[in-house]
């Protein structure tokens, strides 16, 4: 009976790993949302959201979770971007971490008042990230995801897969107590 209960759950959990990892998401497309959010991390995410940005996907881009001390001339040095960077794009340097990010973009969310959201980051952080966000900000902002084509290694994988399990299990617990 023990082994059959173990041998069941590591059945889902591996076919579980295995669907979180051949459906990840990719680009959006050309839908417009009000903004555009970028949690820092894995590279090419703020590339892609200033590109976004300067092509009419959003009128403003929230890059959340920036080290203290970094400016939008540090953006425009690294990336270009100079009149985009200039004109739309606001730096939040209070998160630290996913769940700081979806608190810090709901703040912001608020206070400009937007009904809708591409959030850019990581195909392979995107679930994560998005339950974050939406656990922040709630159901009245619709999010679209954007994920960046990433390499992790398995380690990471593995890692994301676990971190995205324990959240969605916490949020259960707490719905139901």
């Amino acid at each position: 009976m023990i082994r059959r209960l173990t041998a069941m759950m590591l059945l889902g959990w591996a076919l579980g790993f295995a669907a979180f990892m051949l459906t990840l998401p990719g680009p959006a497309g050309d839908t417009r949302t009000d903004a555009i959010v970028v949690p820092t991390g894995a590279a090419k995410r703020i590339d892609r959201g200033l590109t976004l940005l300067e092509a009419g996907a959003a009128r403003r881009m929230l890059v959340t979770g920036t080290a203290p001390g970094v400016t939008r001339a540090d953006l425009v040095r690294e990336y270009g971007h100079a009149r985009a960077i200039a004109c739309c794009v606001d730096l939040g340097g209070e998160a630290v971490d996913t769940r700081g990010n979806g608190e810090e973009t709901a703040r912001w969310v608020g206070a400009h008042g937007y009904r809708s959201l591409r959030l850019v980051t990581s195909d392979w952080h995107a679930r994560r990230a998005r339950l974050e966000l939406a656990q922040a900000i709630g159901s009245d902002v619709s999010i679209l995801v954007d994920g960046v084509k990433g390499e992790p290694s398995l380690r990471q994988s593995l890692n994301e897969y676990h971190k995205l399990l324990l959240r969605r299990l916490v949020l259960l617990w707490e719905r139901f107590r």
